[in-house]
């Protein structure tokens, strides 16, 4: 089994650097002289910036799901027929609108490690208890991003015409199975664009964990210009790699949004 994990380790490494658009076999930065200050596995800042750009992708991919699951439980509770599902999922999606991004990251990244400390005191815990930067930045903008989401969510929801429960009803579908089969699938079609711009915002919001330490794209070109006194050259070279992943993922999605709607067009 250790042997089994390791020769796993070893080809998610493989894989990791040979996909590396930066310092990979042919990343940008291989190509550059090994003096340059953005050489790789030299005296340049290129494998540290490499780093930075995957934990940028990384907390984005795993804040993307996470923040769509929860806004779509709220905008079901918002459509709720019971007041007082209705009436959290308001005041929900109301203050994680309301507040600002980085304030919500640290009320998350300090507030999470008091209540953990408070809770492991009173079992008798005393050692002190350090919330992951990673875990916490998730967290921090899930949380952002569903109550935004719970809105698109919600306008697609409305946005359906009540024969297509009334459909499910027919075929003698429970009311789960509708929502899965019928309304999900126009759900995702009808949503889709307004969760596009709501994915390009998140992709600039990992921005704000550089804060509280964690080692995405910001945080270490800042580190990098601190040393160097190159502060304008990284600087826009952070710019450039965030530039990149929003064209990146305008292709992409651009590409998701026309598959999704390829059933309209044979119309």
């Amino acid at each position: 089994m250790d042997g089994d994990v390791s020769a796993l380790g070893q080809l998610s490494g493989w894989l990791g650097h040979a996909l590396d658009p930066l310092c990979g076999p042919v990343g940008i930065f291989s190509f550059v002289p090994p003096d340059s200050i953005v050489s790789c596995g030299g005296q340049g800042w290129g494998d540290d910036i490499a780093a930075g750009l995957k934990v940028t992708l990384s907390l984005a991919l795993a804040t993307l799901p996470v923040g769509i699951v929860l806004g779509f439980l709220i905008a079901l509770a918002m459509q709720s027929r019971e007041r007082s599902l209705q009436a959290a999922a308001g005041i929900y999606t109301t203050i994680f609108r309301g507040l600002p991004e980085l304030l919500t990251l640290f009320i998350v990244y300090y507030g999470a490690q008091i209540a953990i400390q408070s809770l492991l005191a009173a079992f008798g815990y005393q050692e002190r208890f350090e919330i992951n930067a990673f875990f916490a930045g998730m967290i921090a903008l899930s949380v952002v991003f569903s109550s935004y989401c719970s809105e698109v969510l919600l306008s697609a929801f409305k946005a359906i015409p009540k024969g297509q429960y009334e459909a499910g009803d027919a075929l003698g579908l429970g009311r789960t199975q509708t929502l899965l089969l019928i309304i999900v699938p126009q759900l995702i079609r009808i949503a889709l664009p307004g969760l596009v711009n709501l994915w390009m915002n998140l992709l600039k919001d990992t921005a704000l964990v550089s804060i509280i330490g964690l080692a995405d794209i910001l945080r270490q070109t800042g580190v990098a210009a601190k040393v160097s006194k190159q502060a304008f050259f990284f600087y826009v070279l952070a710019c450039l790699l965030y530039l990149a992943l929003a064209l990146l993922s305008s292709i992409v999605l651009g590409f998701v949004e026309r598959w999704t709607r390829r059933a309209e067009v044979r119309r």
